[in-house]
């Protein structure tokens, strides 16, 4: 064998030059993260821009720079990965809206939560997938197959709850943030599961069994995954309660809330379940807690960490979406036929319309009828803004369509080159228009007196929020309910009384049995130098 000191010089060479090359575009996609942050923090009083749709803005002026600097050639300075997606990004912008979302809003929501989020979502993708099929055969876009078009409709059910989080604020109308965002979160762990049973099934011969089995499969996947995150944050509630690794170091303390919190993301992945779902669920656990268990410090630490965390994915996400919307490769299919390409995004975004619509006003009905106060009903203008900020479609919708119509993101086909190319113009459209609308849409429907904002959440968004117990309201308490509260004997009346009913004896059950094993609020962490240990120690 014959040593190549010349052939192992260049390979060296061309090495050293992919390294440095991409020491290149990570430097230039932090300081445009950088910008993003200047320019949202200059803007924070505009009641048009944020945070998501500076990062648009900038990925496409960006992407205009880099395609002009590259001949034509080439417009983003990092490849699309949905592992980078999936992996990194996504678990800390959904366990952190469970971290820190206002579990009494939410939870005395959650059946209209779960009917929007689970059952709108099934019938939003029904609508999508039936529209685009009836549609698009018609049209000469290419050979695409019945599974093709399940997924658009899965694809195009996926809402943007990570712009949600920008553009609607949960102090000020935290029923219509609850109820939107709730819904987000559900919505994009469906349209995931929906999208992973079109992948998983033989769609040769559909038929009532199948469909059964369909069903059947989403009604397990979600469940578990549900049970997982409680099962994950629980869990952590106990090792945490028990070693108290405060006494020692905060350090631990944080980086092992951290890394479970990111476990049972990765556990969810790991058994094929929806791993958006678990961590929202696991966020929601550990913020009830695992987090009273820690010592102070480390829930200042934990908390602001989980937020930064979060900020810099959801301004990532927008960045590289602006950036891959000018992508030359996948532009050049339809370069040919420039009306096609508008006509079909026009259609799905059409769908998108008509999808939503089609359950947000009959499920609000629905759900109104099960509700006596007239305060927890949903009115006309907030159902209409329910339905506009739904309306967003983002990153989740970018990703399955890289998966369903590209092979590491690159793809030679012109039916897939649509496919990606209408996603991101839709995507673009959404956040821009449906985006820059919501906060004035909200305004003119939903005034709220400046004087009377502080006064419409009973939660304050610092630390001493954590501190309201899962399901209870901070005016209602067993002194409050009384002993003549009603025992429901019905259905409705269990959803329909609420906070007298499933909050009472959930407080019971909590205080008995889960608090003294898995500590919570009351429980005093044991920190050097203090006069007095937790009890039980």
């Amino acid at each position: 064998m014959v040593f190549d000191f010349g052939t192992l010089v260049a390979s060296l060479n061309r090495l050293s030059t992919s390294d440095h090359q991409s020491v290149v575009s990570i430097n230039l996609f932090v300081a445009l993260i950088c910008a993003c942050i200047i320019i949202g923090h200059l803007l924070e009083e505009n009641r048009w821009m944020n945070e998501s749709i500076t990062a648009l803005v900038i990925g496409l002026c960006t992407g205009v720079v880099i395609l002009l600097i590259s001949g034509g050639k080439n417009s983003h300075i990092l490849v699309f990965s949905e592992d980078l997606f999936f992996i990194y990004l996504l678990p800390p912008i959904i366990f952190n809206a469970g971290f820190q979302v206002k579990k009494k809003s939410f939870f005395r929501n959650f059946s209209t939560i779960m009917l929007f989020g689970a059952v709108g979502t099934l019938i939003s993708f029904i609508i999508i997938s039936f529209g685009a099929t009836s549609i698009f055969k018609k049209w000469n876009i290419g050979n695409l197959e019945i599974g093709d078009y399940l997924a658009i409709g899965a694809i195009f059910s996926a809402t943007d709850s990570v712009c949600t989080l920008q553009v609607l604020s949960q102090d000020e109308t935290p029923l219509l943030y609850s109820l939107v965002f709730g819904e987000g979160v559900v919505n994009d762990a469906t349209s995931v599961v929906l999208f992973n049973a079109v992948q998983n099934f033989d769609l040769s011969h559909i038929n009532t069994s199948k469909a059964l089995e369909l069903v059947g499969n989403f009604l397990y996947l979600f469940a578990s995954s549900t049970i997982l995150g409680v099962v994950a944050g629980l869990l952590s509630a106990y090792i945490i309660k028990k070693l108290y690794f405060g006494r020692h170091s905060t350090d631990r303390e944080v980086a092992i809330v951290i890394l479970m919190a990111y476990l049972s993301y990765m556990l969810a992945e790991l058994f094929y379940l929806s791993a958006i779902l678990t961590v929202f669920f696991s966020g929601i656990v550990m913020s009830h807690y695992t987090w009273h268990n820690v010592t102070e410090s480390s829930r200042v630490t934990t908390k602001h960490a989980f937020a930064t965390l979060s900020f810099i994915a959801e301004i990532f996400i927008f960045l590289y979406v602006g950036m891959d919307a000018l992508d030359i490769e996948k532009w050049r299919f339809v370069s040919d036929s420039p009306q096609l390409s508008v006509q079909v995004s026009s259609i799905l975004l059409g769908l998108v319309l008509v999808g939503r619509a089609a359950f947000v006003f009959p499920l609000s009905f629905l759900s109104n009828l099960m509700k006596k106060s007239p305060e927890e009903r949903i009115s006309f203008n907030q159902q209409i803004i329910i339905w506009w900020a739904g309306l967003m479609r983002g990153a989740v919708s970018v990703a399955l369509a890289y998966n369903q119509f590209t092979r590491g993101g690159h793809t030679q086909l012109r039916a897939n080159a649509i496919m990606i190319t209408s996603t991101i113009t839709v995507v673009l459209f959404s956040t821009g228009v449906f985006g820059l609308m919501t906060k004035p849409l909200i305004r003119l429907l939903q005034p709220s007196p400046k004087h009377l904002t502080r006064m419409i959440s009973s939660e304050p968004t610092t630390p001493k929020s954590f501190i309201v117990p899962l399901l209870e309201s901070t005016q209602d308490s067993e002194a409050d309910l009384g002993p003549n509260v009603p025992r429901p004997h019905s259905l409705r009346m269990l959803l329909s009384t609420p906070s007298h009913t499933v909050h009472r004896y959930w407080r019971k059950f909590d205080n008995a049995f889960m608090r003294p094993v898995f500590g919570g609020r009351g429980f005093v962490p044991f920190v050097p130098g203090s006069p007095t240990e937790p009890s039980g120690h």
